[in-house]
């Protein structure tokens, strides 16, 4: 069963080409201006723009950021954080050594986290 994490995000549009060129998600629907559903594996990620359809007003005015994220695993931490740094993805800090491996927080076009993690 896939699991479902909801971003909301200023512009769907710059979110879905930001997933799917860069971290490799699969567009699975995109309807509208307001909202796109993608994939990766197990995961299905619902971007969703302020206002737009319940999900977009659930809970008050939802706005983008924070410090919740999702994680994604890579081979290669260090190349992968150079060629997304190289297209101009900001990250939140520097890599970061851990005792289970090293990781890196980047940031969507609306400035929701990433986590990019390498396990040792």
């Amino acid at each position: 069963m896939p699991v479902n994490v909801r971003y909301i995000v200023e512009d769907v549009s710059a979110a879905l080409a930001f997933y799917r060129d860069h971290l490799g998600f699969h567009v699975d629907l995109h309807p509208a201006p307001g909202f796109a559903a993608l994939s990766r594996g197990e995961l299905r990620l619902l971007l969703n723009a302020p206002g737009a359809g319940g999900a977009g007003r659930a809970g008050g005015s939802p706005v983008p950021g924070g410090w919740n994220r999702f994680q994604i695993e890579v081979d290669d931490l260090e190349a992968t954080l150079g060629s997304l740094r190289a297209a101009g993805v900001p990250t939140r800090g520097d890599l970061v050594q851990g005792q289970g491996g090293s990781q890196v927080l980047v940031e969507d076009p609306s400035g929701n986290a990433v986590e990019l993690f390498q396990a040792n």
